[in-house]
């Protein structure tokens, strides 16, 4: 079987996958870096600048509302003009907002600092909106697997954002700016550097040629009905892909869910954290660790997701994300290792929700609906963030942050019903016989 001319490998994949998974790579890598800068110090500039621990909340909520919008336009941008436009342009949405929030915390403008937010957060749902792209030109067998290497190349620079809360607000003060912008100083750079990284470098594009096989596998006679009419069978839950609307709406509930409890629970970690004497630095360690568990672990759980089941991994988000609040409940607000078990835990729970839930609503999609409907997806992880975000720094203000914990754990739970019960056993998919969508 040929490999070259967009012509599947043995494996089932054109040769094209390597270099579109390795340009998202180096992207991701680069603009990591900026992903984190609302999460490390969003809130507390929020604090700082609002005066008020209940409106903590109010910029995560911000951001995760322009990320809402920012997934609708970057799906959109995608279906019309392929994955590198619309990747491209969302992070450098992403670098418009960053300078927007230093503009406004050196001019002490709520006002500025509001919608700035907004747009950063438009720019950050690029970062997640990359996974597709992984995917695109993916066999069914591997999906799992393209969408963890995307997601594992941001943990170099979602990992290493936090960690840099001091060096960064050391330059910001340099610069005349409040220390709080140094990760917003650090996002500038790298969204803009992603965005040209993509531009210059996602040929061909994934999206555009994955149409173009599977116009190509549909005119060939016969290899439709090898292949399950849409594209290869095998989703790793024994059902044929594409299925339709409700897988669509199972993938997105499982995200949804874990995205509501982890930014919950994350958001206010921070504000606990300074509000009983620990420091901006211990929290960034925190955050980065739970960071690194957010993407780290995306390698082992494609596998899973790929060789165990989609359903499987699913089921199993939930449990981690009961454990994670009720640990993050009971640590002494003192203990670093605690406190950074329990967001350890959370993020490994996001990642098991997020990656088995993508595979579930590409499995779902035939090439052609694919951007749109994941740009819209994305819209319900981002409006369920900010739901998360905003009732968390509003819980928190009137019951406690322990409280706020005990509640986001059991919540989780949901994904158990949503899920269903997998089948006991995940097929092995065949490889295919022809060009995959």
């Amino acid at each position: 079987m040929s490999t070259h001319g967009g012509q599947p490998a043995a494996t089932g994949e054109v040769p094209e996958q390597r270099r579109v998974l390795a340009v998202l790579v180096l992207a991701q890598t680069i603009g990591g870096a900026g992903l984190t800068a609302g999460i490390t110090v969003g809130a507390l500039l929020a604090e700082e600048m609002l005066g008020s621990t209940g409106l903590a909340g109010v910029p995560s909520a911000l951001f995760t509302a322009g990320a809402a919008l920012g997934a609708l336009g970057i799906g959109r941008i995608c279906t019309l003009r392929g994955r590198r436009a619309g990747l491209a342009l969302g992070y450098a949405t992403g670098t418009v907002g960053s300078i927007g929030v230093v503009a406004a915390a050196a001019a002490g403008s709520v006002v500025l600092l509001l919608p700035a937010l907004l747009v950063y957060g438009m720019g950050t749902a690029t970062g997640l909106m990359a996974r597709y792209a992984g995917a695109d030109l993916a066999a069914p067998a591997r999906r799992g697997r393209a969408v963890s290497t995307v997601l594992v190349a941001t943990t170099l620079g979602a990992v290493t954002g936090p960690v840099l809360v001091t060096p960064t607000g050391e330059i910001a003060q340099a610069l005349g700016v409040p220390r709080l912008t140094g990760p917003f100083l650090l996002a500038t750079v790298a969204f803009a550097a992603a965005s040209i990284a993509l531009v210059c470098l996602l040929r061909p594009d994934p999206l555009r040629l994955a149409r173009s096989l599977a116009v190509a596998l549909r005119a060939v006679p016969g290899d439709g009905a090898k292949s399950g009419g849409e594209g290869p069978a095998g989703t790793g839950d024994g059902t044929a892909a594409p299925t339709g609307g409700r897988d669509v709406a199972v993938g997105t509930t499982v995200m949804a869910l874990t995205q509501a409890v982890m930014i919950a629970v994350m958001t206010m970690t921070p504000v606990h954290m300074l509000a009983h004497g620990r420091s901006a630095q211990a929290a960034g360690l925190v955050i980065s660790l739970h960071v690194a568990a957010m993407f780290l672990p995306s390698p082992l759980t494609g596998m899973l997701v790929d060789r165990v089941g989609r359903r499987w991994v699913a089921r199993a988000s939930g449990p981690l994300l009961l454990a994670a609040g009720g640990l993050a409940a009971l640590a002494p607000a003192d203990s670093v290792p605690l406190i950074s078990a329990a967001l350890v835990l959370l993020g490994l729970g996001w990642n098991f929700g997020l990656i088995s839930g993508t595979a579930i609503v590409t499995d779902a999609l035939p090439p052609e609906r694919r951007a749109t409907t994941q740009g819209v997806v994305d819209v319900g992880l981002a409006v369920a963030g900010a739901a998360g975000s905003l009732v968390s720094g509003l819980a928190v203000a009137r019951y406690g942050f322990t409280s706020m914990a005990l509640v986001c754990g059991p919540a989780a739970l949901l994904v158990l019903p949503v899920v269903g019960r997998p089948p006991r056993r995940a097929p092995r998919a065949a490889a295919p016989t022809g060009p995959v969508g």
